[in-house]
């Protein structure tokens, strides 16, 4: 059994504003996903200023935080913010879904590049490709904050989290910071410059995601006050969709097969 690292939670302090690593995480994702972009928009030939792409990871990140706040009360805890609608502000009780981020995200991301009469699909293959990083550093900052732990195990790693009670659990934040964050990234990052199927690299992202989380979900502790339905947990049906909705995507497309990047 390994020994949870006592890491505070909260990076520094200025005056009464404390900046806490998972806020850092997110802003690092962000940054660091602003230059893998406009390094394969460049390598794929793709007409997209710095100007356009930071304002294009901007109107991302707002959709995810917004989405991502939405799909949180719609998918997970819909009755509890119906009888108390405020709550839906108070972004500081926690409470954000990936699924519903993806979804903000998209969505803010096809609203600006339609703005910028710029095609959909070469912009939104350059930013996707990106996304694990901040995933990645995401799930570290859960793991520093000790939640989202996973189940209860007799592995050698198991962890007992500060919150988790006294039995050790999978450190399952870490699982899908090396999945999500670096096995994604690679394989999007390899796909991005080889394929130019347009596309390809964004819902090569979304199914592979679909992936890591459904399989992951079996390590990591269900909602209490969700549970499991027929052995699944909600994560893994918003993930199942994911995976075939993906599927579908290639299965159209089986008939224009991508071209070789020069």
């Amino acid at each position: 059994m390994w020994s949870f690292p006592q890491i505070d939670p909260i990076a520094f302090q200025v005056g009464p504003l404390a900046v806490r690593w998972y806020g850092l995480m997110y802003l690092f994702g962000f940054v660091g996903g602003f230059f893998i972009a406009r390094w394969l928009a460049r390598r794929r030939g793709l007409a997209l200023n710095n100007e356009q792409l930071a304002e294009a990871i901007s109107y991302v990140a707002i959709g995810v935080v917004l989405g991502g706040r939405l799909g949180y009360v719609i998918f997970y805890n819909l009755p509890f913010y119906l009888s108390d609608p405020l709550q839906v502000f108070a972004f500081w009780h926690g409470g954000m879904s990936f699924h519903g981020g993806l979804l903000g995200a998209a969505l803010a991301g096809w609203w600006y590049v339609r703005q910028q009469g710029m095609p959909f699909y070469p912009a939104a293959d350059c930013i996707f490709a990106a996304a694990p990083l901040g995933l990645g550093l995401g799930r570290l900052g859960n793991f520093i904050n000790g939640e989202l732990y996973g189940r209860v195990t007799e592995v050698p790693w198991g962890m007992v989290f500060p919150h988790g009670g006294p039995l050790p659990r999978h450190p399952s934040q870490l699982y899908e910071a090396f999945l999500e964050g670096g096995v994604l990234l690679a394989v999007l990052l390899w796909l991005g410059t080889r394929v130019r199927m347009d596309g390809a690299v964004t819902w090569a992202f979304v199914g592979g995601y679909g992936i890591i989380r459904f399989m992951v979900e079996f390590f990591r502790e269900p909602d209490a006050h969700l549970g499991l339905a027929w052995g699944l947990s909600r994560g893994q049906y918003l993930s199942a969709a994911m995976i075939a909705a993906a599927a579908v995507f290639f299965w159209v497309r089986r008939q224009r097969p991508a071209r070789p990047a020069r």
